[in-house]
C-alpha cells in the first residue's frame, strides 16, 4: 500500500510533467505561428498549400485552444496535431522556396 507521502509525490511528479507539456505545447504553436507570420506570401501560393492567413488562423487558434483548455484535452490534441503538420510539412516546403529568409 502507498504511503500518503507517497501518493504527493506521484501527483507532484505528474503535475510537473503535464506542466511541462503545456508549456512546450504552448511554445511550439507560438513558435509556428510566428513562423508563419514571417513567411512570404508568394510562398504559400507556389508550395500549393492553404494560405499564409488560413495557417496563421490555424496555428493561432491552436494557442489559444492550448492556452485556454490544455493540450491534453478533446480540443488541445487537434490543435497540437495542427502546429506539428504546419513544422513537419509546410514549412520545409516554404524553405525550399524562400528568396532572402534564412529561418
Amino acid at each position: 500500500m502507498l504511503l500518503p507521502r507517497t501518493v504527493e509525490r506521484v501527483y507532484l511528479v505528474e503535475y510537473w510533467i503535464l506542466e511541462g507539456l503545456y508549456w512546450a505545447a504552448l511554445l511550439l504553436h507560438v513558435a509556428a505561428f510566428v513562423d508563419a507570420t514571417i513567411r512570404p506570401n508568394a510562398g504559400y501560393v507556389a508550395t500549393e498549400r492553404l494560405t499564409k492567413p488560413a495557417w496563421m488562423g490555424i496555428t493561432a487558434l491552436a494557442a489559444v485552444v492550448t492556452y485556454l483548455s490544455g493540450p491534453i484535452s478533446f480540443l488541445g490534441i487537434p490543435a497540437l496535431v495542427a502546429s506539428i503538420v504546419y513544422f513537419v510539412d509546410v514549412r520545409p516546403a516554404l524553405r525550399g522556396t524562400s528568396q532572402g529568409n534564412a529561418w
